[in-house]
């Protein structure tokens, strides 16, 4: 058990190292208090420009990804490899960990961005099969849609779909995980849910259209 506490703390502690807010405190800004008061790419992307998303997708990205390649085999001073521990199950920790850390930053008064970036990070090494069908499903409703939001939850409830029909009975673990997630990231997505609802949720240009009377 301590060796499991001490890398999901750490996980969690990573995670809170978001990118908007690490890059908006060098340039003097707070990007929660403008734009849709989210701490991520999206909103970073609309209110400070296509460069400065980009350095915090690279951040969020790859903490997720370091997470679950660094931690779950680091020897920790002070802590002993647990052999009861089973690592699947502690990677999957380290990922929620992370992802978690992101949502709720522990450096920034626990307001942090929605998880999706870091949880693509993490997903990327942990089921890098899911990485394909994941960007297709988002880019399609994105494509159909133009709301980013709804096609982020539509990625992560796809990726646990895909698993449930392609994975089980043998990936009951990973299916877990991905279904945790998705659940995650949708309550995390909840006021792009409530704005979809009241139809002032911003949409972005589509490029998908089907030519009327198909």
């Amino acid at each position: 058990m301590l060796e499991l506490g001490a890398k999901f703390t750490l996980a969690f502690m990573l995670g809170s190292l978001s990118g908007s807010l690490l890059l908006g405190a060098l340039r003097g800004v707070d990007i929660r208090t403008l734009g849709s008061g989210n701490a991520g790419g999206t909103n970073a992307l609309r209110t400070q420009g296509k460069w400065f998303a980009l350095g915090v997708m690279v951040i969020d990205v790859g903490k997720g990804a370091l997470a679950v390649l660094w931690l779950p085999a680091a020897a920790l001073p002070g802590v002993t490899v647990d052999p009861a521990l089973d690592r699947e199950f502690l990677t999957y920790a380290v990922a929620m960990g992370v992802v978690l850390g992101h949502v709720y930053p522990l450096w920034f008064g626990f307001r942090g961005g929605k998880g999706a970036a870091t949880a693509v990070g993490a997903v990327a090494i942990i089921a890098p099969q899911l990485v394909v069908p994941s960007i297709l499903a988002w880019l399609a409703i994105i494509g159909l849609t133009g709301y980013v939001g709804l096609a982020t939850m539509g990625a992560a409830i796809g990726a646990a779909l895909y698993l449930g029909l392609t994975g089980l009975p043998g990936d009951h673990g990973l299916f877990a995980f991905a279904a945790i997630l998705a659940v995650l990231i949708v309550f995390t997505h909840r006021s792009n849910i409530s704005r979809l609802r009241a139809g002032t949720e911003v949409r972005h240009r589509r490029w998908l259209r089907f030519p009327r009377g198909s």
